[in-house]
C-alpha cells in the first residue's frame, strides 16, 4: 500500500515518521501548500517524496493533517474514490467536518482526532514518538465503510495509540473543555502580560508556572482560529464557565474570604488525582 499525507507540519510530519516505522506501507508520500515546508519535509525524511494532488488521489490511505477549515475544503473537492481508499482527517473539531463530507466519499472517510501535539509547528517540529501512548478519538464511524474502519484502527494501534469512540457532537463538547479552552486561556494570559509588562521584566521574573501556562500560546494562531470558528458554540460555553470561576476567585480575594479560597483551591487539587 501507499500512504499519502496532506499537510507536513507537526501532525502530518510526525505521522509520516510513525507510518514508516510500522512498515505497513511501501511508500509514504506528502504534499504541503508551502514550498518551504515541502523542502524541509523531504530533507528531514518525513516522507519519501512529495506529489501533486492528482498523484495523492492514487494513494490507498490519505491523511488530512491541515487546519480544520482546509480539511472541509479538501474533502469537498475530492472526486468519488475507489472503494478501497481510506481518508482519515486529524482535525481537532469533528461535527462540522463530518457534516461537510460529500455523500459520494462518506464511506471512504474516517473522522479522527489524535489527542496529542506540542506548542511547536511546521516540519521541523515533527518527531516519530508524537502519537505513542496517546488517545485517538474516532467519531461517527458507523458512517465509514467496514474496511475503512478496520484499517484506520489498525494504523492507529500500530503507531501506538489507544482508541476511543464517540459521536462528533460529544467529542466537540469534551474537546472544548479539555483542549480548546486551555489554548484560549493561554493566549489570554500571554496577552494580559504583554499589555502590562515590559520585555525586561518578563525575562527577569518569568518562572516555571508562567512558562508552563503560557507555553501553548506559541501554537499556530491560524490553526486555533479555525478550531475556534468551527467549535464556536461549545467553546463560548466553556469560556462562560471559566469566566464564572474567575469571578468567584476575584470575589473571594476581594472580600478576604480566605478559608473559602483555600477550599476552592483544594477542590482544584483533586483534578491531579483524576489525571
Amino acid at each position: 500500500m501507499q500512504a499519502g499525507i496532506i499537510g507536513l507540519g507537526l501532525m502530518g510530519g510526525s505521522m509520516g515518521l510513525a507510518l514508516k516505522e510500522t512498515k505497513m506501507f511501501k511508500t509514504v508520500v506528502g504534499m504541503d501548500a508551502s514550498p518551504i515546508h515541502t523542502q524541509q519535509a523531504l530533507f528531514l525524511g518525513l516522507v519519501d517524496e512529495c506529489v501533486t494532488m492528482e498523484e495523492m488521489r492514487e494513494c490507498d490511505v490519505i491523511f488530512l493533517a491541515i487546519p480544520v477549515d482546509s480539511i472541509i475544503e479538501t474533502l469537498q473537492k475530492l472526486p468519488p474514490l475507489a472503494p478501497h481508499v481510506t481518508v482519515i482527517d486529524l482535525g481537532s473539531t469533528k461535527r462540522k467536518i463530518v457534516e461537510s463530507v460529500p455523500s459520494s466519499i462518506r464511506r471512504n472517510f474516517v473522522p479522527a482526532h489524535p489527542m496529542c501535539g506540542t506548542e511547536n509547528f511546521g516540519p521541523k517540529a515533527a518527531f516519530k514518538e508524537l502519537y505513542q501512548n496517546r488517545i485517538v478519538v474516532l467519531t461517527d464511524i458507523e458512517g465509514s465503510g467496514e474496511f475503512q474502519r478496520a484499517l484506520a484502527k489498525e494504523i492507529f494501534i500500530r503507531i501506538g495509540m489507544n482508541i476511543v469512540k464517540m459521536d462528533s457532537a460529544s467529542h466537540d463538547r469534551h474537546a472544548a473543555f479539555i483542549s480548546h479552552l486551555p489554548h484560549i486561556i493561554s493566549y489570554a494570559l500571554a496577552n494580559t502580560v504583554l499589555s502590562q509588562e515590559d520585555p525586561q521584566s518578563i525575562l527577569a521574573l518569568a518562572a516555571g508556572g508562567f512558562r508552563d501556562m503560557s507555553r501553548i500560546a506559541q501554537s499556530s494562531a491560524r490553526m486555533w482560529t479555525d478550531v475556534s470558528k468551527q467549535n464556536k458554540e461549545e467553546l463560548l460555553q466553556t469560556i462562560d464557565f471559566f469566566g464564572k470561576e474567575m469571578i468567584l476567585a476575584e470575589q473571594l480575594i476581594k472580600e478576604e474570604r480566605w478559608e473559602e479560597l483555600y477550599e476552592w483551591m483544594e477542590k482544584a487539587n483533586t483534578l491531579h488525582h483524576i489525571l
